[in-house]
């Protein structure tokens, strides 16, 4: 008998790529969102339903009165969008899994590579505060509740319509013009990008698996990659050389005040992660798309429609001023 999810949202860049692949691993799945998806479509092969999933009383009567083997949200941000779930999915459902971050570790982390077990404490800005308090919850649930959950928390998931670097297309339109991307530090801090294929297969054996229930899992692609070779790999899939202007994280910020906390609480320190959770829950995972390839992917699509090459001018011209 075919496993039985509802995904609540998911209509994503991770969470379509969860749907593609739970359809092709003959999963009965069902996606609930509010809209039917632009970039993202829900799959042929999966039953979409709209509804808001944050209303309980729409959420009921989209899911029916049957049982599911896992229930997965994909757009819970806050403890107080989580708490109705906890309440409607108490004992109807045999696992609830939530979509953390990997963000709520601490910066720095005090040992590498991270563990499940590595300190939790993000309070720099909102986003992994709120996603730390929701996993509190959810744990807390699970102690004096039952309540089946399994945390995941993805890294830096991309696919070929995200270029993982804060200036996006910008940064490769600048290299091929002959002008250098900024990138923040000396570019040699470490970090790792799971492209969303990869993510999936190492997230859909997640779901129906008893042993995963009262479990938090990091779910990377385990390749770890400097800044620079970030960018390397980007400009060597446009085909021009990698120019780039090293800068502090506070310079940066002086000109583009946004990235700041990204840059101080995330991305100016290194962070890459154990994966033997991972392969005790999902024997054998390994990632098939090496960055290098996804790079290709991520060029080729834009490259594919000008309309998608999108140049940020007020970024372009910080930089410019950076890089004097």
């Amino acid at each position: 008998m075919a496993l039985r999810v509802a995904f609540l949202g998911g209509a994503g860049m991770i969470g379509s790529a969860c749907a593609a692949e739970a359809v092709r691993a003959g999963v009965d799945l069902t996606v609930v969102t509010r809209t039917d998806g632009g970039r993202w479509p829900v799959p042929d092969g999966a039953r979409h339903v709209h509804a808001d999933v944050r209303d309980p009383a729409a959420l009921r009567i989209a899911l029916g009165a049957t049982g599911y083997d896992a229930v997965v949200n994909w757009v819970g941000f806050t403890p107080a969008q989580l708490a109705p779930d906890v309440d409607m999915f108490a004992g109807r459902v045999g696992q609830y899994v939530f979509i953390s971050t990997a963000s709520v570790f601490s910066r720095p982390v005090p040992q590498l590579p991270v563990t499940e077990s590595s300190p939790r404490r993000n309070n720099a800005w909102p986003y992994p505060k709120d996603k730390l308090d929701c996993e509190t919850l959810l744990e807390a649930a699970y102690r004096e509740r039952d309540f089946p959950v399994t945390i995941v928390r993805p890294a830096h998931v991309y696919d070929r319509t995200v270029v993982p670097v804060l200036a996006g297309w910008t940064a490769i339109d600048r290299m091929r013009r002959g002008r250098p991307a900024v990138v923040h530090g000396d570019g040699s801090s470490l970090w790792n990008l799971t492209h969303s294929e990869d993510f999936a297969r190492a997230f859909v054996p997640l779901l129906g698996n008893l042993h995963a229930v009262g479990e938090s899992v990091n779910v990377t692609s385990g390749e770890i990659l400097t800044w620079d070779q970030i960018h390397q790999a980007l400009a060597a899939a446009a085909g021009v050389p990698a120019l780039l202007a090293h800068r502090s994280s506070e310079s940066i910020e002086t000109e583009v005040p946004n990235w700041g906390p990204v840059l101080r609480h995330d991305f100016g320190h290194s962070l890459f992660f154990d994966s033997t959770k991972l392969q005790r829950l999902v024997p054998g995972f390994a990632a098939r798309v090496p960055f290098s390839a996804g790079a290709r992917q991520i060029v080729e699509w834009y490259d594919a429609d000008p309309a998608r090459k999108r140049v940020d001018a007020n970024l372009d011209a910080a930089f410019d001023r950076l890089a004097v």
